[in-house]
């Protein structure tokens, strides 16, 4: 039997799922999510979309960015009757988006009914991990070539005491103490599965990896983990938030000059063209 699909009332054309991996430089934008300003990734990647296609898409991605926060490879679905080639998709976005926006690679996956959800692609709940970096910068000074694109901390910082900090963020925990006073999730529940801290110089790069990430949740851990590194606080105390589940207790929410959305997964089924990128050129 074949597999039904959705049909365009006004083409009367299939429905295709289209799916973009976009990088961005969030410094100019007040976020990814839609805003009556205008001034979002989100507002600008559908206005582009408008002016390619000339018609009105809403586009759903894997996870909202806030103001200031870039994104490696955010990704991004929207269903539209029309065809086109994949390059086609990404040079013309290309063509109406600004230089901080950019579409890397585009597929094109079959629409499902809701009856068939497992075979559905949805950039957000398909995503099965999410991979964020913090690039911070450590020293005395702060660099003029980095704003907006690290994190800065003056006073020096020991990487070892904030591993054995991290550790204790590893596996499934109640982040309450980690979780914005805003976030809305339903649960302060999370699964991190990795966090690797890694010294290159003057520049720190924390790497989070988790199931999903709860609203501020990876800048709160940062700061909280700099506390450590500092000396202010004992590795241990990381453990005692958990506990605590207090967002009060923990360090404030740090800068987010530096985070970055760097890879969502996805079951290998979906055969996105995902494409590994390079925190910095120089990185």
């Amino acid at each position: 039997m074949l597999a039904p699909v959705f049909i365009s009332f006004t083409t009367g054309v299939a429905l295709k799922r289209i799916v973009l991996g976009v990088q961005y430089d969030g410094t100019p934008w007040q976020g990814w999510q839609t805003q009556p300003s205008g001034k979002t990734v989100q507002d600008r990647l559908e206005a582009a979309l408008q002016k390619f296609t000339l018609t009105s898409i809403d586009t759903t991605c894997a996870g909202r960015t806030d103001s200031g926060v870039h994104a490696l490879e955010q990704v991004v679905h929207f269903d539209t009757d029309l065809s086109r080639e994949s390059f086609s998709w990404v040079r013309g976005l290309n063509a109406f988006l600004p230089p901080s926006i950019a579409v890397r690679w585009s597929c094109e996956l079959p629409q499902a009914t809701d009856a068939d959800q497992e075979n559905q692609f949805h950039a957000r709940f398909s995503a099965t991990a999410r991979t964020y970096h913090y690039l911070l910068y450590n020293n005395p000074v702060r660099s003029p070539l980095l704003e907006g694109k690290a994190g800065w901390v003056f006073r020096s910082l020991d990487v070892d005491l904030m591993r054995a900090a991290a550790a204790h963020l590893i596996g499934t925990h109640d982040f309450s103490a980690f979780r914005a006073v805003e976030c809305q999730a339903k649960s302060p529940v999370r699964t991190m599965e990795e966090i690797r801290i890694e010294r290159r110089g003057d520049l720190i790069v924390f790497s989070l990896r988790a199931n999903a990430f709860l609203h501020h949740m990876v800048r709160n851990i940062v700061g909280s983990l700099i506390y450590t590194g500092s000396a202010s606080k004992p590795p241990e105390w990381i453990a005692d938030l958990l506990q605590q589940r207090d967002r009060s207790r923990a360090a404030p929410t740090f800068m987010p000059d530096g985070l970055y959305l760097a890879q969502v997964a996805y079951d290998q089924k979906w055969q996105l063209p995902q494409q590994p990128t390079a925190l910095l050129p120089w990185l």
